[in-house]
């Protein structure tokens, strides 16, 4: 006949899997060394502007030796800034932003 399991034991089972269920705390959250800047297309609409420089901020993080499409969450960027620059022609955005892993 097999005894249940008291508290402590439980407790000491789930801190000694513990550190299999985390991931590597050196990998996890890490960010590229320099930021990405994009300067979307003009549009009419500021929100399309958005989505065009949030667009081309992602190809760009994908398109770099080291990076790829792991770190192209906007997300997941960190120092990020959102510039958009309203005029008679209609709106640009700039992003820019350091990309992470999650």
């Amino acid at each position: 006949m097999t005894k249940p399991l008291t508290l402590s034991a439980m407790l000491f089972a789930t801190a000694a899997a513990l550190p299999l269920l985390v991931s590597n705390p050196a990998e996890a959250g890490a960010c590229a060394d320099a930021s990405i800047r994009a300067r979307g297309e003009e549009s009419r609409y500021v929100w399309m502007a958005k989505v065009k420089a949030r667009a081309l901020w992602r190809q760009k993080v994908r398109a770099m030796p080291g990076l790829g499409p792991d770190y192209a969450n906007w997300a997941r960027a960190q120092n990020t800034e959102e510039r958009c620059l309203t005029g008679g022609a209609g709106t640009i955005c700039i992003f820019t932003g350091t990309p992470c892993l999650p």
